[in-house]
Formats: C-alpha cells, structure tokens, sequence
C-alpha cells in the first residue's frame, strides 16, 4: 500500500491481510512514534533521516518472509527521502539508499495506491493533517511510481471507492 496520511492504508493492509491469510508488515513510523511518544517536530534533520533509514532496516528485514502485504512501500521511503529534504545531504549514502528504494520497487507484485482525499484527515497527534503537506508527499510518490515501476504493476484506487470492503473487493477484483 502507498498514499499519503491518513488514506486508510493500515485499515486496507489489515481486511487484505484477514481475508488473504497473509502477514502485514507495518509503517513503522506511527508506531514508532506511539511508542517513544516522542514528536516529529522535535527532531534535528539528522535524526529524522536516522530513523528513517532505521525504519528502512526493519522493513527490508520483515519483507524477506516470503508472502506479505505491506503497509507502506519503498517508493514511500525514496518520497520521505526527497520530502524531508536528505537529498540536498548528497552523499554515498543518499545515492545507495535511493537506488535500493527503486530496485525494492520490483519485489512488489502490487502497489496499491490510495487517493488522497477519498478520506476526510484526521487530527491524531502523529500524522500532519495540512492538506498541502499530505498533497506535496502524495505527488511525490506519484512520481517516483511513474518513473520507477511499470504502470502494469501500479493499482490507484478510485477517490470514489471509499469503504474499506468496497477497497477490499476493488484490491482482490485486480490481483
């Protein structure tokens, strides 16, 4: 699953998983935070791209099992990557981490992605509820989907399919 905050992935990833008999590996990131109870905002750059490449650690480890359902993708973290702005950091390390965030891309037999705006935000502490902020990431992501995996292999869910048993039947109908 792909899309900005707040789309209802981990709501997808969950009835996908029940009816599918497979694992979800999770964001990580919410649950991190929910956690530590540490804020977001309160991290220098560095520590901010210090989790994220922790959270990228744990998400190649929990995606070496051999059927899963992701909530969400490496495409998500090459948009983190250029959202919070670790790529003017140009170094080895940005360049080795961008090009494994687009080879991952090609061990998804899917990436299902969800429209912004076919749920109303939420305020809950965690994710931005900044519309602009959640439209700049999701633009993001649109194109590094574009430019990164066959459009044969991409699946964006209609802003109008809005119930998570209609997205269930809508995600199940196409795989």
């Amino acid at each position: 699953m792909t899309g900005s905050a707040g789309t209802g992935k981990t709501t997808l990833c969950a009835a996908l998983g029940a009816q599918l008999g497979l694992p979800v590996v999770p964001e990580g990131m919410r649950e991190y935070l929910e956690r530590t109870g540490v804020d977001l905002h309160d991290f220098s750059p560095q520590q901010l791209r210090a989790l994220v490449e922790d959270l990228w650690a744990e998400r190649v480890v929990a995606e070496a099992q051999p059927a899963w359902i992701a909530d969400r993708c490496s495409v998500d973290f090459g948009a983190f990557w250029l959202l919070y702005r670790f790529h003017h950091q140009r170094d080895a390390a940005t360049d080795r981490f961008m090009a494994t965030f687009r080879e991952r891309a090609a061990v998804y037999d899917r990436i299902v992605v969800l429209p912004l705006g076919g749920i109303a935000l939420q305020r809950d502490g965690i994710r931005s509820a900044n519309h602009w902020i959640q439209l700049n990431f999701q633009l993001l992501l649109d194109g590094l989907l574009a430019r990164w995996v066959p459009p044969e292999r991409v699946l964006s869910i209609p802003a109008t399919v809005d119930s998570v048993v209609a997205r269930t039947r809508w995600v199940s109908d196409r795989l």
